[in-house]
């Protein structure tokens, strides 16, 4: 029957008309096509749309956002579990769902999953087994039959890869649960079975009795290189006897499930948890720092770890929004702890920072070596590099033209101060005196907020900032 809770039109084909407006990313004879479909129908008949959150993660179920008129939230890879937690703990009237393949719930996800079932809170999962890592070019997956080829066992599945992974039975096996069943699609009877199993582990939640999980054998005709009538009935001969159907638990006479914490959502409880105000804090700046970029100012910090480059980072992008402006700080630290390169690239943006990553930063600071060598670069041209001249000495070629480099001793300087640590609070300041991004008080003020619980360091960091700044300003007005 037609569900109002599939789009009339799917909207992956721009401006399609016709058959080809309703065209779905599922080939011929896929068994996601019947359980999305089945998954519509119990949603529509539960009247429960309006409440509704499908979670779908990577895999060919990462599309669906485009066939179900509810609210969607794309996860990462094997993090569905996680992601409808969150919209269930929010929210607990919503109904949440998470439609997951084998490649990512049984693989990259398997702790998720487990974790999420053992708790026991009532969210539905839909698991689509196939066997196979479908939409990455069919790779062996955790539920891949012993001796099925794949692309990356292209001599069958031994028993050096392990056995297939029987989830379903997994799930049950764990006390969370309330309803596991696994269920397939190769012809009518199996497909009326599925769909009832689909509703009823919907119901449960609607219901508010537990957690319940379905397993679905389903056919996959492009990497198994069958028709789709073939397909079925290779599920049928192989699959289901490695995967038998049916209920595999079933305590569905009354809930089951931890009671769920009202949420709150007043503004100044959650500020309170967060050790902040609802106070604007004081701003220094008189408008958006245009003489280094319109809109958007891209930033990277890099050094060995134990440098500071992520607190000086941390600082900047707290300074900017105590200005009013949106920033970003995406901390990478590498395989070094120390002596190699780790870097936090930080985006100031006047409005919205659209893209958190600094590829080609207007300004790199480098606290040793290795970061300038590797990053110098990358640096835009008519952009400045801030280096820890005590510790570098080589430059590197090959920078864009019109790069300015400013050498500040970090090391040399935090030593004199008695405390080789607040080298990164030196570069912040030669930072703030080289490009003049906020005024002085901006940063002092983000230095005090943050680092304040360390009062015996306080005034050794302000001092540091100052000497960074006054270094910074002496070799930019020149001799």
């Amino acid at each position: 029957m037609p569900s109002s809770v599939f789009y009339r039109q799917f909207e992956r084909h721009d401006h399609a008309a016709g058959l080809h407006a309703h065209a779905t990313t599922y080939c011929p004879g896929c068994g996601h096509g019947l359980a999305q479909k089945y998954l519509a129908e119990a949603i529509d008949e539960l009247g429960v749309k309006d409440r509704t959150v499908l979670v779908s993660p990577v895999g060919c179920s990462v599309f669906s956002y485009y066939y179900f008129d509810v609210g969607n939230t794309q996860a990462a890879h094997g993090r569905a579990p996680a992601v409808g937690l969150g919209h269930k703990t929010a929210n607990p009237d919503s109904i949440v769902i998470c439609y997951q393949g084998d490649g990512d719930l049984a693989s990259i996800g398997l702790a998720e999953i487990i974790s999420t079932a053992q708790m026991g809170i009532p969210i539905t999962v839909i698991f689509a087994n196939n066997a196979i890592y479908g939409m990455t070019g069919g790779q062996m997956a955790p539920t891949t039959l012993t001796g099925q080829q794949t692309t990356t066992t292209p001599n069958g599945r031994t028993l050096f890869s392990g056995q297939p992974l029987k989830v379903a039975e997994m799930i049950a096996g764990l006390d969370g649960p309330v309803f596991v069943e696994r269920v397939a699609l190769y012809d009518n009877k199996h497909r009326t079975h599925a769909r009832r199993a689909i509703k009823k582990a919907l119901e449960l939640q609607v219901n508010g009795v537990g957690f319940a999980f379905i397993e679905v054998l389903a056919e996959c005709p492009t990497h198994l290189k069958l028709s789709p009538e073939a397909s079925e009935a290779w599920v049928r001969d192989n699959m289901e006897p490695v995967f038998p159907l049916g209920v595999k638990k079933d305590i569905t006479d009354g809930p089951h499930y931890p009671t769920i914490p009202t949420p709150s959502f007043d503004v100044e409880r959650i500020l309170s948890v967060l050790g902040t105000t609802s106070e604007q804090p004081t701003r220094y700046a008189t408008g958006f720092p245009t003489h280094l970029d319109l809109d958007d100012i891209s930033l990277k910090l890099a050094g060995a770890g134990g440098d500071g480059a992520q607190t000086a980072a941390m600082l900047i992008t707290r300074s900017a929004i105590a200005e009013g402006f949106d920033s970003t700080h995406i901390p990478s630290y590498g395989p070094e702890s120390r002596g190699g390169t780790s870097y936090a690239d930080v985006h100031v943006a006047a409005v919205e920072v659209l893209s958190p990553a600094a590829p080609h930063p207007h300004v790199l600071v480098a606290f040793n070596a290795p970061s300038l060598a590797k990053f110098g670069p990358t640096v835009r041209a008519g952009g400045v590099v801030i280096y820890d001249s005590s510790i570098i000495t080589d430059l590197p070629d090959g920078l864009a033209d019109g790069v300015r480099m400013v050498g500040v001793p970090f090391t040399a300087v935090a030593k004199e101060l008695g405390s080789v640590v607040v080298k990164n609070i030196v570069a912040l300041g030669a930072f703030q005196g080289v490009t003049q991004l906020f005024p002085k008080d901006t940063f002092l003020a983000a230095i005090r907020a943050s680092l304040g619980n360390h009062r015996a360091m306080l005034a050794l960091d302000v001092q540091a900032f100052e000497r960074g700044a006054t270094l910074a300003a002496e070799f930019v007005a020149g001799p």
